[in-house]
């Protein structure tokens, strides 16, 4: 995706997190967010645009965080600084300029960009889930490009960067060490192949070779993005083979997300 429809994704996005927050009202829950209020979650998304701002800003990332001057500014408009700040820091920098970043291959402002749209489009379903109102479609590019980034930079990637999260696997492995077991996720038109063992995680673009797959995965892109994020339900998806394997992702990717 052009770094500008990234941010027109990320505009749209944060309208509608808001006008359903304001909607919801800030006391309501999030049933996508067990234990969060709507205010806990406009909050959390007003942080994240704060944090990143500065992180950008700054060279670095601030420590500690929350800055104590944040205690008591209302939900909203921790939302509103936030996204004027961050869209801000946006319009500032190159893309390819550098920054500080979670992920060790991509250390530049654009991976915020992206990860930014990401962010809001998830955190927008939950705040319409929370307002009991129609969950609006993801685009289908943007919902694809999710889907990629949460399987390669959060599943694979977070696998081997954060060895202690991946090892406290709820329920255990199915995968042996060999990775000769695949699971297929086809989004759309799209697919990828999943390759789990019990030390890490490899993703690779296309469709593993029939013998090896023991599930395949597949939904719409929207659906697809909303199943990964356990923003939905199994009755998004369709399954061939072997459903333990295809729950057994949804283990890996709980484990490497939250």
């Amino acid at each position: 995706m052009e770094t500008s429809r990234y941010l027109d994704c990320l505009a749209q996005d944060y309208a509608l997190l808001r006008s359903a927050a304001v909607a919801a009202g800030q006391e309501a829950p999030v049933p996508s967010c067990p234990g969060w209020t709507v205010a806990d979650l406009t909050e959390h998304v007003g942080e994240v645009y704060l944090h990143k701002a500065t992180v950008m800003r700054d060279g670095k990332s601030p420590d500690p965080w929350p800055p104590e001057e944040h205690a008591g500014v209302p939900p909203l408009t921790l939302l509103d600084d936030g996204y004027r700040e961050l869209t801000a820091e946006f319009a500032a920098r190159s893309p390819d300029e550098p920054s500080e970043t979670w992920y060790d291959p991509d250390q530049s402002v654009a991976f915020w960009i992206r990860r930014m749209a990401q962010e809001s489009v998830v955190h927008r379903m939950d705040a319409e889930l929370a307002a009991g109102i129609p969950v609006t479609q993801a685009p289908d590019d943007l919902a694809i490009d999710g889907v990629d980034e949460v399987l390669k930079r959060f599943l694979a990637y977070g696998s081997v960067a954060w060895p202690e999260e991946y090892a406290r696997l709820e329920g255990g492995h199915l995968a042996a060490g060999d990775r000769t077991d695949a699971i297929v996720v086809t989004a759309g038109q799209t697919s990828w192949t999943v390759w789990p063992g019990p030390d890490s995680v490899t993703v690779t673009d296309g469709r593993a070779a029939a013998g090896a797959v023991r599930a395949e995965v597949a939904a719409g892109p929207d659906a697809m993005l909303r199943w990964l994020w356990g923003r939905a339900g199994d009755e998004v998806i369709t399954v061939t083979g072997d459903p333990d394997w295809a729950a057994y992702l949804h283990r890996l990717l709980r484990a490497m997300t939250g």
